[in-house]
């Protein structure tokens, strides 16, 4: 049967209204000039989206199943299949079992990883997935910077040495402090109070953040006094599942952050948290 010409318009029709999505998206997003923080409901776990005001985009983990597919398609528009780069921080399973399927249904550009190594299957499982998707892969340490553009930028604080044989893997994350103009994200994985010791003795007041990503789920193994004194947080988002087995976050940890003046967040409640800056503010959606 052959289309007829009222068949034709409504096909051209359609074709030039997702043009018109295409570009006036990309186009207001530019204008804007923001970037945008994205802490996903990933339940007992960890995905961080990152979109800087030209596009670049960045995921720091996947959490511990399939479910940071469906954050990342409600975060994104549906014609943009590409990250990238991917950060594994560590290769615990909450931080890095959604990622295997994150590198088959999006083209990465480059993963990011500690070095640290794990006898895990999702551990195996990751390793393969990124040989069979020949994806380029880097080690991450302390002093590279990731240039998104637009003064976004991205730098490593840890690790500063080979992390592949410890055997505390939380200790082996990769600690990534986001910068945009006189705005500022830390984001420490799951990193130890002895890990945040460290880079508080070689930083400083350096580490001064506007947001602080809550080291190892709000558990007391992290956020230090002498941490959280250093970066300052006006908020600190906790990325937890509802009624986890592990008690996270704790009460103690969350007065803590509330002592320091910071906002407290948290997945479990909020579900997905996102933030945007425009360089000078940072404001929640």
């Amino acid at each position: 049967m052959r289309p007829t010409r009222e068949n034709a318009r409504i096909g051209l029709l359609i074709i030039f209204l997702l043009a018109s999505i295409f570009i006036w998206t990309h186009i207001v997003h530019g204008a804007r000039g923001e970037l945008t923080v994205a802490f996903f409901d990933v339940s007992q776990g960890d995905a961080i989206f990152i979109e800087s005001p030209s596009g670049n985009q960045m995921l720091i983990d996947g959490g511990a199943s399939a479910m940071v597919l469906r954050a990342l398609a409600d975060m994104m528009p549906f014609y943009d299949r590409s990250i990238d780069i991917v950060v594994a921080t560590h290769p615990d399973k909450d931080h890095i079992g959604g990622l295997p399927d994150v590198l088959e249904r999006y083209s990465v550009g480059t993963v990011l990883r500690s070095g640290a190594k794990n006898d895990t299957k999702i551990f195996e499982a990751l390793n393969q997935t990124i040989d069979e998707m020949n994806i380029d892969t880097r080690r991450a340490e302390r002093g590279m910077v990731v240039d998104f553009g637009d003064g976004v930028y991205a730098e490593i604080l840890f690790p500063d040495h080979d992390v592949s044989k410890i055997t505390d893997t939380n200790d082996a994350s990769i600690i990534i402090r986001l910068v945009y103009g006189e705005t500022e994200f830390m984001l420490t994985g799951d990193a130890s109070q002895k890990i945040e010791k460290y880079i508080t003795s070689r930083d400083g007041a350096l580490l001064k953040s506007t947001v602080l990503k809550a080291g190892h789920h709000g558990s007391k193994t992290s956020s230090s006094e002498l941490f959280l004194a250093a970066v300052a947080p006006k908020y600190t988002v906790i990325s937890a599942g509802k009624d986890n087995t592990y008690g996270h976050p704790h009460q103690e940890v969350i007065d803590r952050f509330r002592q320091f003046g910071a906002t407290v967040l948290s997945t479990m409640e909020k579900g997905t948290v996102v933030f945007h800056s425009d360089g000078v503010v940072v404001k929640v959606e």
